[in-house]
């Protein structure tokens, strides 16, 4: 071919870009290309529109394309001289917009990038050149721009790129486990398996810290297994728990050049099409992922959370072998008086899975906003929700200082208390809690706490909420005995004959006493719910697992609101909390849906009720209950108690009318004052029935 061809039929020449760096060279390329046909050049840009044209942010919209024109312009004419034209079009689909004006400029050749073009830029042309070529009546070019990201990555298409690294080879699992069993033999862990002794304190203390040197020898997946592991009191005695607390992960940092490997197959542009710069130096290097300081294109300041290549890989292979294990040893009774192996391999699987996928996080983090909206002194980070994916996880760079150097004033005093408020309405009221805070993991700036690393939450459902309510209150009152109904029906032992209440209940009492009688400053309810969470392991009525990690959450957060308001009373904002929820409920309640849905309900189950007792007595078909009696008959205990539950029943409606016709513009006055009269005289009668009863 000449340099300078004659007679061609090229006379057009267009380039799409999204006015990124790789795009750019894609421009470049066109232009010369242009110039060897002396050929027009016109430099294509497509703006997605995000609003409505009709709205005021669809107007800015406009008046920011212009803008884009004007550039666009300067850069045509800096390639092409006066054979360089501009166009810049709002579509909201790139790969058409761009061929459809193509076929409008009667153009001869379109020329596209095949990278740097994923649509993560406010004005992007996607990532669309094969159905630009697919689709386009005129030659297309698509120029190779990989080398203009400076080398970065092999040459291969990014698409392919991120499914090759999710390709996991099948784990070397013998020779894995041959070396997980030569670091147990080492640090003398088959002591395991021999019958413990259950009074030698020492012993188990010695254990433990054996199994934490393993642990931390056997790398980073081990190490996070056991920092899970501490977590859960419920699976593992007390010696263990504080001993794996301790675990400190050695991770080496990622290069940098692991960094951005992965943050480009996430992405699937080059890192400077996204960002402006990253921070080699990681603010944190954990065992799944690495933090790092970055700042995007537009400026916004932001951290960028992203895993380890190998980690999902690791991770996978290690709870392969312990799957295993727990399935080989996990059924001997002397090792099950150590540790439940069932529930520990499937709570780890669960939690570290969960991990993994950065995703799961980013909607923890949506949802803990949610949580916190009532509450002006505390926030969580934005989430970056277009550039984070299940490795890669971008968010607000919170600027701030560790909680207890925040400058002392009325909004620290009022921080502390929406601190320790919000965990009770996280706990009791939403059932989903930041599981980890830390100090580490709470910031202060600009007059507020922020909570960070969403990895580790919490759930609770609503029954156990409910109950969880009513220890509360007890707590609050003091009252041991009830406080220990509601223990034994949270962990469903209140017809176990083989435990001795008197003596579960004055060990409850004891720690009531012991916390109720410290200063104010040291006076916390997580620890007392610790303490009583290990009361109720030693007798065999362990809490349920999510209580004991709400515990756990509960008592960090309230060392940290110590810190802030020494003077703060837990049980006072425990006690007001608690009563603005039970009020909010009975408004719940008195709502006419609700009324109606439970008299349905109470309907059912009288009914079944009478079903049962007439079964019994033998006037329906049916097995037959005989028992003889010292004192009244059946049939007078069933009639004294249904003229009761119906004075009862009658007298409760009474009381709800008057409360609603009260409220009720369209009733006479008369009308509810007469159902409270009713409701008086049926409350009085029910008292004397009782009393007569007796």
């Amino acid at each position: 071919m000449d340099d300078h061809p004659q007679n061609s039929t090229i006379r057009r020449v267009m380039v799409g870009t999204d006015r990124s760096k790789t795009a750019d060279h894609a421009v470049r390329w066109a232009a010369g290309f242009a110039d060897r046909y002396d050929a027009e050049l016109f430099v294509v840009q497509v703006v997605v529109p995000q609003f409505p044209s009709a709205t005021e942010f669809g107007e800015a919209e406009q008046t920011r394309a212009a803008a884009a024109n004007n550039d666009l312009s300067h850069l045509a004419r800096q390639v092409a001289g006066e054979r360089g034209h501009a166009l810049v079009v709002i579509d909201s689909d790139p790969a058409l917009a761009i061929v459809r004006t193509a076929e409008q400029e009667a153009i001869d050749v379109l020329v596209v990038g095949n990278f740097g073009m994923a649509g993560r830029k406010e004005f992007l042309l996607g990532n669309v050149p094969n159905r630009i070529s697919h689709s386009a009546h005129c030659t297309v070019i698509i120029v190779n721009t990989l080398q203009a990201a400076g080398g970065q990555g092999p040459e291969v298409a990014p698409a392919l790129r991120r499914s090759a690294e999710h390709l996991s080879p099948e784990p070397h699992l013998g020779g894995r486990a041959v070396y997980i069993a030569t670091v147990m033999a080492k640090h003398g862990l088959k002591e395991l398996f021999s019958q413990p002794d259950q009074s030698d304190a020492s012993a188990r203390r010695q254990q433990a810290k054996r199994l934490r040197e393993a642990l931390e020898e056997l790398g980073p997946t081990f190490s996070k297994l056991g920092q899970v592991l501490s977590t859960r009191p419920d699976l593992l005695p007390v010696e263990y728990i504080e001993e794996l607390a301790l675990l400190q992960s050695h991770v080496p940092p990622m290069p940098e050049s692991e960094v951005v490997r992965v943050s480009e197959q996430e992405l699937g542009v080059p890192w400077e099409d996204v960002f402006e710069s990253i921070d080699p130096k990681p603010l944190a290097a954990g065992t799944i992922a690495q933090v790092h300081r970055a700042t995007l294109e537009n400026g916004d300041r932001v951290v960028i959370k992203v895993q380890r290549p190998t980690a999902r890989a690791e991770i996978e292979q290690d709870l392969a072998l312990l799957e295993v294990f727990a399935e080989k040893v996990g059924k001997r009774p002397a090792l099950n008086q150590v540790i439940d192996m069932e529930a520990v391999f499937k709570h780890l699987s669960t939690s570290l899975q969960r991990e993994l996928d950065f995703r799961q996080e980013a909607d923890n983090i949506e949802r803990m906003q949610a949580v916190l909206a009532d509450y002006h002194r505390l926030a969580v980070p934005a989430v970056h929700q277009d550039l984070s994916t299940s490795r890669l996880l971008v968010m607000q760079e919170i600027q701030g200082i560790p909680i207890k150097q925040a400058p002392a004033g009325s909004a620290r005093v009022e921080a502390a208390h929406q601190l320790l408020e919000s965990y009770y309405k996280q706990i009791i009221v939403d059932g989903f809690f930041h599981a980890d805070p830390h100090p580490g993991n709470l910031m202060w700036w600009k007059d507020r706490i922020y909570f960070l690393d969403f990895g580790m939450v919490g759930a609770i459902g609503s029954d156990l909420r409910e109950h969880l309510l009513l220890l509360l209150m007890a707590l609050w009152q003091e009252d041991a005995a009830f406080l220990t109904d509601v223990t034994l029906m949270m962990t469903g032992a209140v017809n176990r004959r083989d435990l001795n209440v008197p003596k579960f209940q004055s060990e409850v009492g004891d720690v009531m006493t012991k916390f109720r009688s410290v200063d104010l400053s040291e006076m916390q309810i997580g620890p007392i719910l610790q303490e009583m969470s290990v009361v109720s392991l030693r007798h065999g009525v362990p809490l349920p697992a999510s209580l004991t990690l709400a515990i756990k959450a509960l008592a960090q957060v309230q060392l940290a609101t110590a810190e802030l308001d020494p003077t703060l009373d837990p049980f006072d904002v425990a006690g007001k909390f608690l009563m603005r929820s039970v009020v909010k409920r009975m408004g719940t309640v008195l709502n006419p849906k609700t009324l109606v849905y439970q008299s349905l309900k109470l309907k059912v189950r009288a009914l079944r009720v009478i079903e049962a007792v007439e079964t019994l007595v033998g006037a329906r078909s049916g097995e037959k209950l005989v028992v003889n009696f010292r004192a009244n008959t059946l049939e007078d205990i069933v009639h004294h108690t249904g003229r009761r539950l119906a004075l009862g029943l009658t007298a409760a409606a009474s009381v709800l009318a008057s409360g609603l016709t009260v409220m009720s513009t369209g009733v006479a006055e008369w009308v509810p004052i007469t159902f409270g009269i009713v409701a008086g005289l049926l409350t009085v009668g029910l008292i004397i029935d009782l009393l007569r009863g007796r």
